[in-house]
């Protein structure tokens, strides 16, 4: 009796935590042939939708479908990308440069400390394995901030366990299964993405002895090297999988500029597009803004959450760039070439310190419409995450589900993907 109980509680745990891991296919949506993610940055649902310097943004969000109550997870940036693509933090809650190919390091996910924004400094580990993520609470007073009010993470109520996970991402599970996918990085230099932490398209920051770094300038010039592209925004370069490159079709020769006989508007001349374009404008164009990028890139001179606050050059190049995207994405033959769909997302609320939350907007056309179906637009009002939206692409493209996108209020957004 003894060891039948002891196999069905080892059989129990087993199952919980391939459950935490990589679930079943999630149903209830249409396979996709090819889906755009673009991501902007650092502005809130309140601080986009009814501004008056993002026509464009406003515009296609009433003719499209929209979801009207999605929440990003935590803070800063890079904990959210990872979220979006691979379903967990990973034990990472900072923006830290990767520890570029160290083989001996040892993750966050096996250690189960979480690199922290205010208190770690360190380099992130090359994520692999399996192990415990960080937990998300409610309300943040350690990470960005000290003490109360502290910043809302999702909607200041909802807090997430740490689980075990392992340490893969979409981009590992679209290569298992022959479909193809592209990080396509604004402003990153003609020497690629490999130990490139910062660049402004040509110069760069980082250990690559390829890459060019400003050197020789004036005496008299204050200014350094204009962090346009930045690797907290180009998750997949932060697992081990794509920094080895042992699949070919998962490595940092999948991440690419907008430039360039490879990069985003030649794929989308051609009409070569890969399953899933992670599509990343530089952080000017992104409405992230920089300090030394000229006044159409400062950052937003008042953090209050308003849009009042708000730099409105930076929304403005920011929604031009939307729409710049939007157009040559609709041009493109893979647009009228299967089923597609165009996720436009925000990363977080850069400013959700209590009472704002952490709710962002959420964009999504599919080609369906040009096809001949409703086109009357959703504005829905569910619950969604970015764990939703990973489970949602997996499963569009027919992939387990992986990390929290296996959680039982990650939902596929089936209202928004199917008019």
């Amino acid at each position: 009796m003894k060891k039948t109980l002891g196999f069905a509680t080892l059989l129990i745990a087993l199952v919980a935590s391939l459950s935490a891991q990589e679930g079943s296919i999630p149903r209830s949506l249409s396979r996709l042939d090819h889906v755009f993610v673009i991501m902007m940055e650092n502005h809130g649902y309140s601080q986009i939708v009814g501004n008056p310097q993002a026509p464009f943004t406003n515009a296609y969000a009433r003719s499209a479908n929209t979801a009207d109550n999605y929440f990003a997870i935590g803070h800063p940036s890079l904990t959210n990308y990872l979220e979006v693509v691979g379903g967990s933090n990973f034990g990472v809650q900072s923006d830290n440069n990767p520890d570029w190919h160290n083989g001996a390091c040892s993750t966050n996910l096996s250690t189960g400390h979480a690199n922290n924004e205010a208190s770690d400094p360190a380099d992130i580990c090359p994520i692999f394995g399996t192990g415990m993520d960080a937990a998300t609470p409610a309300v943040d007073t350690t990470n960005e901030t000290s003490g109360p009010p502290g910043l809302n993470n999702i909607d200041g109520v909802r807090s997430i366990a740490a689980a075990h996970t392992v340490g893969k991402t979409i981009g590992d599970q679209l290569a298992s299964v022959g479909l193809s996918w592209k990080s396509y990085q604004e402003s990153l230099p003609p020497c690629g993405a490999d130990r490139v932490n910062f660049a402004d398209g040509f110069f760069a920051s980082g250990t690559n002895p390829g890459c060019p770094t400003v050197t020789g300038t004036l005496p008299s010039e204050q200014q350094g090297l204009i962090k346009l592209y930045a690797v907290k925004h180009n998750p997949f370069a932060y697992f081990r999988s794509v920094q080895d490159g042992v699949d070919p079709r998962n490595s940092l020769a999948n991440t690419v500029g907008f430039a360039g006989s490879h990069g985003l508007w030649a794929d989308l001349e051609s009409g070569r597009v890969p399953s899933l374009a992670f599509i990343v404008p530089n952080q000017c164009t992104d409405q992230h803004g920089r300090d030394n990028g000229g006044p159409q890139c400062d950052f937003d001179p008042v953090t209050d959450g308003s849009q009042a606050g708000l730099n409105p050059a930076l929304i403005r190049i920011g929604d031009q760039m939307i729409q710049t995207l939007v157009n040559a994405i609709h041009a493109s033959p893979a647009w009228r070439d299967g089923r597609n769909a165009i996720v436009l997302l925000w990363d977080e609320n850069d400013y959700s310190t209590a009472p704002n939350i952490n709710k962002v907007l959420v964009v999504v056309d599919t080609n369906d419409r040009d096809h001949g179906r409703d086109d009357s637009p959703v504005h829905s009002q569910r619950f969604y995450t970015h764990f939703s939206l990973l489970k949602t692409l997996e499963a569009a493209f027919g992939l387990p589900c992986l990390n929290h996108a296996c959680d039982a209020d990650a939902h596929v957004m089936s209202d928004v993907f199917e008019r």
